[in-house]
């Protein structure tokens, strides 16, 4: 895997033209609906836009690239100070890019307007361009391009963009991960990653293995494991604790758990071509958590983090669970399996029960868990669905501040007839496609013992062209919305 390095950066408040001879790529924000005769060059951009046709204010939907002296290429870009922060991303991200697809390894960003839309338009821009700046994994045979090393903000200085930072550098560590071929990361070297990030960055961890977990008796995890021949799955345990960071007060642990499948085939109910295409992202929750640890740590946040990876693959073999069987999970719940391919919310379920006798304030999962979240918003928006409202109410409003939206549903106790078994203590799921976002919230609920939990179906995860701040398809969604939520 390619190095990740984020670009380093520096804060001006001298005018550009004292640097403009060394300036080869530019970004310059504005605010919507004010004059813009004190940005450099702007004559020049007056006239490119009067050969179009249009005024300045088009700025505000279209970004203006515009070739300046000396061979400096220049973007302009109108921000409207009562649009959204995913609004300000989308937008910003749509600007970099002709910039960034010449792989600088050196950007320039000035911000015009009052303090307020400088300060704002500033880390919107750092952070899009820290993000999209990054060297991902690439097994291309042409040379790799070269990454963004340097950021110089123009019209700031002192700015804090420490969380911009840490919040790229944990969103582009779960794109890296989650990118990976599956003959490249599967649960034995996704182990090993994970080892070698727990001691880089300081983590305690601890590995529940096949053999730990058939002592705990974690029949719903084991069920899906048994489809790998290796025995290499298992639930992987890291401790973060940012108590040194305050003077006194007993801080509040909150549980993180991410799903981990490498690989999934849909097992015996197999997947068509069309659908097991990029399974191998089916990991994306456990490199989300990973993405919020990550940035956690490098804040030294003041807050503890039990996080719970269920890492396993979902394959076909003699060995691997079928419909009808009954299995029984760590908690002690009696399991009726109805389809392979629910295995998500099987390994999920022994993972919440372990992280629930903890004791935690708080449990927050991150899984692409269902077909059916994707079917009610698409790829563009991500869901929760939580057993405390005002969890819930957190969470959206989070979405909003970071940029990475969510809608929140319901969870009505009625939806679980359709989960009565005849056989068992609960079905797995049904057979039908109706609602099996809230059916498997309902089943994953019987796991977290009473814990204020919420529930990320990240049906965001993956979006063609890009989402937000990220240009790429795998886009990193939940990392912002989960260091928002610990904030």
């Amino acid at each position: 895997m390619k190095s990740q390095t984020l670009a380093r950066l520096t804060q001006h408040a001298e005018t550009l033209l004292e640097r403009a001879p060394a300036i080869r790529h530019l970004l310059i924000l504005l605010p919507a609906g004010t004059d813009w005769h004190d940005a450099p060059e702007h004559a020049a951009a007056e006239a490119a836009l009067q050969r179009q046709g249009k005024k300045a204010d088009a700025l505000g939907k279209t970004p203006l690239a515009l070739e300046l002296p000396g061979g400096c290429l220049s973007v302009w870009l109108r921000l409207d100070e009562n649009k959204d922060v995913h609004a300000w991303h989308s937008l910003v991200r749509q600007a970099l890019k002709p910039l960034l697809d010449e792989h600088p390894e050196a950007l320039d960003i000035a911000v015009f307007g009052d303090e307020a839309f400088r300060a704002r338009a500033a880390e919107a821009a750092a952070y899009v361009a820290w993000l999209n700046g990054a060297t991902l994994p690439t097994w291309k045979s042409e040379k790799s391009p070269k990454t963004l090393r340097r950021i110089d903000l123009h019209g700031v200085a002192g700015l804090d963009l420490k969380r911009a930072h840490a919040v790229a550098e944990g969103n582009t560590l779960c794109r890296a991960l989650t990118l990976l071929p599956p003959n490249v990361l599967n649960p034995a070297t996704y182990r090993e990653r994970i080892r070698a990030l727990a001691e880089e960055a300081g983590w305690e961890i601890e590995e529940y293995d096949i053999k730990r977990l058939k002592k705990l008796k974690a029949g719903a995890f084991l069920a899906v494991a048994r489809g790998s021949g290796h025995e290499d799955a298992a639930i992987v345990r890291l401790r973060y604790d940012g108590k040194s960071r305050v003077a006194s007060g007993k801080l509040k642990t909150i549980a993180l758990v991410g799903k981990g499948i490498c690989f999934d085939t849909g097992g015996h109910n197999l997947k068509p071509a069309r659908y097991m295409n990029n399974m191998h992202d089916d990991m994306n929750g456990s490199a989300v958590v990973l993405g919020i640890l990550l940035a956690a740590t490098r804040l030294k946040l003041p807050v503890k983090l039990e996080v719970w990876l269920a890492i396993a693959e979902n394959h076909l073999s003699p060995e691997a669970y079928t419909q009808n069987e009954v299995v029984t999970a760590l908690n002690g719940t009696t399991i009726e399996i109805v389809h392979t391919d629910a295995e998500g919310r099987m390994v999920l379920a022994d993972a919440l029960a372990l992280a629930a006798q903890a004791k935690p304030a708080a449990i927050i999962d991150f899984a692409t868990l269902t077909g059916s979240m994707a079917v009610a918003l698409g790829e563009r928006m991500s869901g929760v669905i939580s057993n405390r409202d005002d969890l819930a109410a957190r969470a959206v409003a989070a979405g909003q501040a970071s940029g990475e939206r969510v809608v929140a549903f319901p969870m009505p106790e009625d939806y679980d007839e359709a989960l009565d078994s005849t056989v068992a203590d609960v079905k797995q799921c049904t057979l039908d496609s109706e609602a099996d976002h809230i059916l498997a919230a309902r089943f994953l609920n019987r796991f977290v013992g009473g814990t204020p939990w919420l529930h990320v179906d990240l049906s965001a995860s993956r979006c063609k062209g890009g989402l937000g701040a990220a240009a790429t398809d795998i886009n990193g969604f939940g990392v912002g919305l989960g260091l928002a939520l610990l904030m």
